[in-house]
């Protein structure tokens, strides 16, 4: 009798094989035993684990061997080998290295490779169809040919000793495509061949000395798409997926996204009822005592407005009704202790008003903390403004507030999430650069997430107005947190520009709001496209010991690029001269940077453009096109094409860049 009989069978239940009803009684108590687990048991069950060696496992992924299935998604399981987790795809096993959960990307390597007793042959190609992965962008492919009749000669490859015998030869090598094109070598001859992605560490040296399998177990980088757990995470919760949808085991209860939410019963809804009316009662008693008294007393302000000394008194009280926005508010006995009484060893750098210092709470967080240089009206303003801006957005390239000060505290501070990598600015030209050390690749990175978190800010009517590498930070994995949000103001839906005086850093301000005093979207452009032109050069916005043309780099740049000479501006340690690929995407970066640095506001694109185009210069696959510009011209045709060269077209990238750029020698 078929094991599913009972399922599908017109007879009686008792009537089939007694299998079914054993799976079935082991199915519903194994199912009933989870749902019977307490929250707290949950959230312990889903604590980080590990194999041993390799990265901590938390969702969405779980290890199968330690972890209950509500920890991850179904597609996410893992299992231990090697003293690895191990995630198998269509058949095969990859060793996962580490794992970046906060861009959601993870390191893989062929599993094959690590065998040691084994020919370490990867039979298949990766097959990604079905699977919440995709390869991430930039990786080389390692081609892997076998059984060929012959070897390739004057051509760079591995030998696969262990699959070669005296007939037959098995080799490895990059860009196989070239094999045949330039060394007359027939990919027909392999009886067959497969491709694994690579994501190398370093330039070509990095293969030098080593072997395929010491190649392969360099691996290749996974982004999955999965429900993102930070909010859960910061609320103190851990993530988990149940009844098929996520959830947020917390300590007491289970929470559909964070332990902050609120889910109380009826009983309870009653009691906060009650204490809501008595709280307002009593509320409602204090300020008719306040009115009665002020009618013989003059008023006296709060400690904020008190030390005020630049504005009217309105202002100040229009002020202080915000309230913080409902930001939680931390004490300042708090933070003194977190900062080790603001200790100078503890200075993290200058703020867009205020000092911030590397701090720890009492609950382990890592935080940096603004303390306002001063408090008079206009330093409030800007606490208040920025408290605002970031309590009404949630953005993963954005840093994250947990809270401030309260209103009548001796001082104002700011405290936010840590990010322990420093700024763009340091690693370009600061105390943390290094030639070659900020690779192309990293570098196009941080311009994507930060153009990601400036197109957000826009569609939020939101201008940063203070866009510079010194206010995007990095954390360990150099993603991108954008800071200060000091001088940002929301922007009014039905106007096309705010009149305001200019604000901002020099080197970055945009040269028509500055003589026009017109702010509007634009002049964040501007000032991303000084950021662009930093990521190419590794030179600052502005140097005084540079040509006094070309101490503002916006100039420098367009000076360089109308010239032909982008070459001179791109910092050498790149491989602009030696990578195709590299030299292609910088160029293009140069043209998006220099559209953005247009002195009319409209020459300038949206920031969604700017991420768009981004996007598609990362994305681009250069090998192809490098194929369709190597084709081999006769010698006896060079002079005849140079001399029957065709007009540019007005499409190309120097009829773009030979453009109405007027921008003056603006110093800020």
């Amino acid at each position: 009798m078929d094991p599913l009989c009972f399922f599908i069978s017109h007879k009686p239940f008792f009537t089939c094989s007694p299998a079914p009803f054993f799976f079935f009684f082991f199915f519903f108590f194994f199912t009933m035993a989870e749902q019977s687990l307490t929250p707290e048991q949950k959230f312990k069950a889903c604590a980080p684990a590990t194999c041993g060696k390799g990265p901590n496992i938390s969702f969405p992924f779980r290890l199968s061997d330690s972890q209950d299935s509500f920890c991850g998604y179904p597609n996410f399981n893992l299992t231990c080998k090697h003293e690895y987790p191990v995630l198998r795809i269509s058949n095969d096993d990859y060793i996962i290295k580490d794992v970046f959960y906060t861009n959601q990307i993870f390191l893989v390597a062929s599993a094959l490779a690590f065998e040691e007793d084994t020919c370490s042959i990867p039979l298949h190609n990766l097959t990604l169809d079905l699977t919440p992965f995709n390869v991430s962008p930039n990786y080389v492919d390692l081609f892997l040919l076998y059984n060929c009749t012959s070897k390739p000669r004057e051509y760079p490859t591995y030998p696969i000793s262990c699959a070669t015998n005296s007939t037959a030869y098995s080799f490895a090598g990059f860009h196989v495509e070239d094999l045949e094109l330039f060394s007359n070598y027939s990919l027909d001859s392999c009886n067959y061949f497969v491709n694994a992605p690579l994501h190398p560490s370093g330039d070509s040296s990095s293969f030098v000395g080593k072997n395929y399998t010491d190649i392969l177990k360099m691996g290749f980088l996974l982004n999955w798409t999965a429900h993102n757990c930070s909010t859960c995470e910061r609320s103190g919760g851990r993530c988990g997926f149940e009844n098929h949808e996520f959830v947020c085991f917390c300590h007491y209860r289970t929470h559909p996204n964070s332990c902050d939410d609120g889910h109380p019963n009826v009983k309870l809804k009653v009691i906060i009822g009650v204490v809501a009316a008595l709280v307002g009662a009593v509320i409602t008693f204090i300020l008719f005592f306040i009115y009665l008294r002020r009618k013989r007393k003059p008023y006296a302000p709060s400690s904020f407005v008190s030390q005020s000394t630049t504005s009217d008194f309105s202002s100040k009280s229009d002020i202080e009704k915000g309230h913080y926005f409902r930001v939680p508010e931390f004490t300042y006995s708090e933070l003194e202790e977190a900062t080790n009484n603001f200790d100078s060893a503890k200075e993290l750098g200058e703020g867009g008003f205020g000092t911030v210092y590397y701090g720890k709470l009492r609950d382990g967080r890592a935080v940096a903390v603004k303390r306002l240089y001063e408090n008079n009206y206009k330093r409030v303003e800007q606490f208040m403004n920025e408290i605002d801006i970031l309590n009404r957005l949630h953005h993963q390239h954005l840093v994250s507030l947990y809270g401030c000060t309260s209103r009548h505290s001796r001082e104002l501070l700011l405290v936010y999430e840590y990010i322990p990598n420093g700024t763009v600015a340091d690693h370009l030209h600061g105390e943390s650069a290094k030639p070659g050390a900020l690779q192309w690749c990293t570098r196009m990175k941080i311009a994507v997430e930060t153009a990601s978190a400036l197109a957000y800010l826009h569609a939020s009517d939101i201008i940063h107005r203070d866009v510079k590498t010194n206010n995007i930070l990095l954390d360990d994995n150099f993603c991108v947190k954008v800071a200060d949000f000091g001088l940002s103001r929301l922007f009014p839906l039905d106007v096309t520009h705010v009149s305001t005086a200019p604000q901002g850093t020099p080197g970055y301000v945009d040269p028509e709001y500055h003589e026009c005093y017109q702010l509007t979207d634009k002049s964040d452009v501007y000032s991303f496209g000084v950021v662009l032109i930093e990521l190419i050069s590794s030179l600052p916005a502005v140097d005084i010991t540079r040509h006094r043309h070309e101490i503002n780099l916006s100039n420098m740049a367009i000076n360089k690029i109308q010239s032909d000479a982008l070459h001179e501006l791109v910092d050498h340690n790149l491989g602009f001269e030696s990578d195709y690929a590299v030299k292609s995407m910088i160029t293009a970066v140069a043209e998006m940077a220099f559209q953005c640095l247009q002195s009319a506001k409209e020459l300038r694109p949206s920031m969604e453009q700017v991420l768009e185009t981004l996007k598609e210069i990362q994305n681009k696959d250069y090998s192809i096109e490098k194929k369709t510009q190597e084709v081999d011209i006769p010698s006896d045709d060079v002079g005849l094409l140079k001399s029957c060269q065709l007009p540019p077209s007005p499409d190309t990238v120097m009829m773009k860049w030979i453009s109405t750029s007027t921008t003056p020698n603006f110093s800020g």
